[in-house]
């Protein structure tokens, strides 16, 4: 269900209830597409719920969904019109456009072309833990989630919300997890990345390898700085944490149990899935909170 978490911090009021929360969604609630728009977005039901609400709780947590659907318009195709409006162009006036003529003739070419194209939708869930006011959203993408809670935002009316903060380094805690072994419940898996801490843009990964070889910690020993490891928490979720708090390659362990509710209720096969997820996140966080000193003082 999440394979990828950016998760934030919620400082302002958030509805009190599911109903509440729907009635608020429905001011920013998904609208197909028109001929003419690039992108459209907005809230859709998250759930297989004949009611349709716009947010589902369950176990303590909401789950919403945001459906971005937008019109897919080859540059190739673009290009391809544009080179046959240019050289109509110069059939009848003998001469070339100027530059700003021929951004005039691809405004023309986009404008014809746009209500052609087809349709894609992607979608990006999130949930928002009630007791921690804790905003998760599935995606790893900071330009994404920022989208998303601009949305949500204009939804609400207003959102203060924060990305994920601890008192103590989560580089040192990766660092030690890497050099040492385990802290706390957490123990590291078979993945990492590595940066020059003077060549910020360039990064070596090992994926899928015992990284407990001495030949690949000695780059950290050396003064590599480790940005991502693979992780293990209490042997029930594995994920890849960065030195952002986001995280990736999320999986957890015991779902294939639920697999045999979905042809009988694919609905309570979601809110299964969802309430032990959101446990199991729950928890983990509860986990990082305490390895890293609590929030830090405001």
């Amino acid at each position: 269900m999440f394979k990828n978490l950016r998760i934030y911090r919620v400082h302002s009021a958030w509805p009190e209830d599911e109903a509440s929360l729907h009635d608020k969604l429905v001011e920013a609630a998904f609208k197909p597409c028109s001929a003419f728009s690039e992108k459209s977005m907005g809230f859709e039901p998250p759930a297989a719920d004949p009611a349709e609400t716009l947010c589902r709780r369950v176990g303590g947590a909401e789950l919403i969904q945001l459906r971005w659907q937008s019109r897919v318009l080859p540059n190739a195709a673009v290009k391809e019109a544009l080179a046959e409006r240019i050289a109509d162009f110069e059939r009848r006036t003998t001469r070339a456009p100027t530059r700003v003529e021929k951004r005039e003739l691809k405004e023309d070419v986009y404008s014809e072309l746009l209500p052609r194209a087809l349709l894609k939708s992607d979608r990006i869930q999130a949930f928002y833990l009630i007791d921690e006011q804790i905003l998760a959203i599935a995606t790893p993408s900071e330009k994404v989630a920022l989208e998303f809670l601009d949305t949500l935002r204009e939804a609400l009316g207003s959102l203060l919300a924060t990305p994920l903060e601890y008192s103590k380094s989560v580089q040192a805690m990766l660092k030690e997890i890497f050099l040492g072994g385990e802290v706390g419940a957490f123990a590291m898996g078979r993945e990492c990345r590595m940066k020059d801490p003077s060549e910020t843009t360039s990064s070596v990964s090992w994926l899928d390898i015992d990284i407990h070889d001495a030949s690949v910690r000695k780059h950290v020993q050396e003064g590599l700085v480790l940005d991502r490891l693979g992780l293990s928490w209490n042997a029930q979720v594995r994920f890849v944490l960065a030195d952002d708090l986001v995280l990736r390659k999320v999986r957890f362990e015991g779902l294939q149990e639920l697999d045999e509710l979905e042809e009988e209720d694919p609905l309570m096969r979601q809110d299964a899935e969802f309430v032990l997820t959101t446990g199991l996140i729950r928890s983990l966080l509860a986990s990082l909170k305490k390895e890293l000193g609590g929030y830090p003082r405001t």
